[in-house]
């Protein structure tokens, strides 16, 4: 049976959506999503193909049509103000226990975003402001986003990183990221994952400043207390849902 969209009067976006609404259902081959949204043949595999590339659509390992990972992106952005709102005095505290700034970072693609900041007010330090992007193939924050996605992700993202895929084995088991020099040279950090209320990881939350000071270990000077800032932006997230 053919699934009831209220029409936008664009005809071309509600037939998109309208495979997307037949999707939430489960996985469906090409002629299920015919039989489910009425569309002809041709218009349903060209809308379902263009849907695949923008990542909105993904197949599965029997090339069936799925919901895409770019649902579960847009789905974490709608949540920033949450995160934001959040992170505030959290960040401030983080730096002001490690006298480091600290920010948090959220993925978006092939980047990764600072969504809230909290910079170390005087000396050297690491400025990152709002809204800066930043690579997902180096730093401890690209670290963090990429070790706990799934296989496909995780593959992707090593590919023509600066960290291996021993070191994201290392960030799963303990808990958190360091990098010395990866992203910027002279430039140390340590990060932890944010997580949602159904524990996906959303975001890293991190400090980072010069070796000078953090040293050439900056996880053991202060993992426990990125850790500790990390949990709780993601109980103060769990409350709020």
């Amino acid at each position: 049976m053919s699934v009831a969209v209220r029409p936008s009067g664009v005809g071309v976006l509600d037939k998109a959506t309208h495979i997307l609404d037949c999707l939430e259902a489960g996985p469906a081959s090409l002629a299920q999503l015919v039989e489910a949204t009425g569309l002809a043949r041709p218009t349903a595999h060209r809308l379902a193909v263009a849907l695949t590339h923008h990542r909105l659509v993904a197949r599965d390992v029997q090339g069936r049509f799925v919901l895409g990972p770019r649902l579960g992106e847009l789905a974490a952005a709608s949540g920033e103000d949450r995160l934001f709102a959040a992170a505030g005095p959290v960040l401030n505290q983080l730096r002001n226990a490690t006298g480091e700034s600290a920010q948090v970072y959220r993925r978006q693609g092939e980047w990764r975003i600072c969504v809230a900041s909290a910079e170390r007010p005087i000396g050297l330090r690491d400025t990152i402001p709002v809204g800066t992007q930043l690579s997902m193939k180096a730093g401890s924050a690209a670290q963090v986003l990429i070790a706990w996605e799934d296989h496909h992700r995780l593959l992707e993202g090593l590919r023509q990183a600066r960290f291996s895929a021993t070191v994201l084995a290392a960030v799963r088991r303990r808990g958190w990221a360091q990098s010395v020099g990866e992203r910027e040279r002279g430039i140390a950090s340590v990060s932890a994952p944010v997580r949602n209320p159904a524990g996906k990881v959303i975001a890293a939350v991190s400090i980072s400043g010069p070796i000078e000071r953090l040293s050439r270990q900056p996880g053991r000077l202060h993992a426990d207390v990125v850790c500790q800032a990390a949990r709780q932006l993601s109980d103060a997230l769990r409350a709020q849902a």
